[in-house]
């Protein structure tokens, strides 16, 4: 009898004490999932055991959920929009009732998430072929750029079928912005720069830049010298016969010219793309909108950079692109240093490592006019 109670006393203490280890884990990992804010929806499954430096590893984010950070302004009244996006202004550092204090980390400057998809570096896609007309590439360029950047954005863009709404919102975003210190505006009818969401300031940006593309004057498409382009034989048919005084595709003596003017001089304004039927202001509308599409990226990494790129390992193939994006730009100048403050950091590594060469970087065939 005494070794049978002593055997139910043992089993009721094994008992107890499983019970009490139970307890304690759970404990254990409800305080994990406090400190860490990983009790939201949709981070119950992710993936432990993250590199140094990643966004989710050892760093809370429940004082930040959304990666924005400026307070929301919203324009009084109707707003009525211009039909060019290069009357945009940069407001200064600190736009007036943004909070105070360090910015949230930056993730996407540290080393373990520049990586790109490819290897080596862009300049064999940037580079101008020898014989293309410059206004021809920059065109071409122009499109590829907008395609890359529309298919990263499509991203942030796609309505959740859960919350009905897109990851960039009116509530998450309600300001154009690209981290604390640097907010986009648009200008209204009146010329006052005007605070609009970041989702509708991108939506128009894509309807400027869609409408110049496909503007057959902004970017023509048809061959400047026709279809078939008539040789001076074909134009002008000879009956004399040939050698005679009468034959008139014999060459005609002009008059002697001057030599101390230039050819661009003798045939009139040049501008880049004038050979192939581009118009005047057609490198002021590809800055433009490598102006605007550079504002849409710099958005996209500063407010969405963890959700949802990093969390869907999407990283890559932002990085990729918009890598791309940088190297064309800086090669032919059409970004300035003030555009690409917001992410120079992440530029700098770049050209460090080689993604971007120093030449490429410097602007070498950058356009002066």
């Amino acid at each position: 009898m005494a070794s049978f109670l002593q055997s139910v006393v043992i089993g009721a203490v094994e008992r107890i004490e499983t019970a009490c280890h139970e307890l304690r884990d759970e404990v254990e990992e409800v305080s994990f999932l406090a400190d860490s804010d990983l009790s939201r929806q949709g981070f119950s499954n992710r993936q432990a055991g993250r590199a140094n430096g990643s966004p989710n590893q050892g760093q809370s984010r429940s004082q930040n959920a959304s990666p924005t950070t400026v307070t929301p302004i919203t324009p009084s009244g109707p707003v009525a929009f211009p039909a060019n996006p290069g009357s945009n202004v940069e407001d200064p550092a600190n736009n007036g009732g943004e909070p105070q204090g360090p910015e949230p980390i930056k993730y996407f400057f540290k080393e373990v998430n520049v990586k790109l998809g490819v290897k080596g570096n862009f300049v064999p896609l940037a580079a101008k072929p020898a014989y293309l007309d410059l206004g021809d590439w920059l065109a071409h360029q122009t499109v590829e750029q907008y395609r890359l950047m529309e298919g990263n954005l499509a991203v942030i863009q796609e309505v959740d079928t859960n919350t009905k709404t897109a990851w960039c919102n009116v509530k998450k975003c309600p300001t154009m912005s690209a981290g604390r210190h640097y907010t986009y505006t648009w200008l209204n009818n009146d010329r006052t720069p005007i605070r609009v969401p970041a989702c509708q300031y991108i939506a128009l940006v894509q309807r400027w830049i869609v409408g110049k593309i496909h503007d057959p004057v902004a970017f023509p498409t048809a061959d400047p010298f026709g279809a078939s382009a008539p040789s001076f034989e074909s134009a002008y048919p000879s009956t004399a016969p040939a050698g005679s005084s009468n034959d008139n595709r014999s060459p005609i003596a002009m008059p002697p010219t001057s030599l101390n003017r230039t050819l661009s001089d003798l045939s009139g304004r040049d501008w880049i793309g004038k050979p192939m039927g581009f118009p005047e202001n057609f490198i002021n509308d590809v800055r433009t909108a490598w102006r605007q599409m550079f504002r849409i990226y710099a958005h996209m990494y500063h407010s969405h950079f963890v959700e949802p790129y990093y969390d869907l390992s999407l990283t890559l193939d932002l990085n990729s692109a918009f890598c791309y994006f940088i190297s064309v730009g800086k090669l032919f100048g059409l970004l300035s240093d003030r555009d690409l403050e917001p992410m120079q950091e992440l530029i700098d590594i770049w050209v460090t490592h080689g993604s971007i060469p120093a030449d490429c970087a410097r602007g070498v065939s950058a356009i002066n006019q």
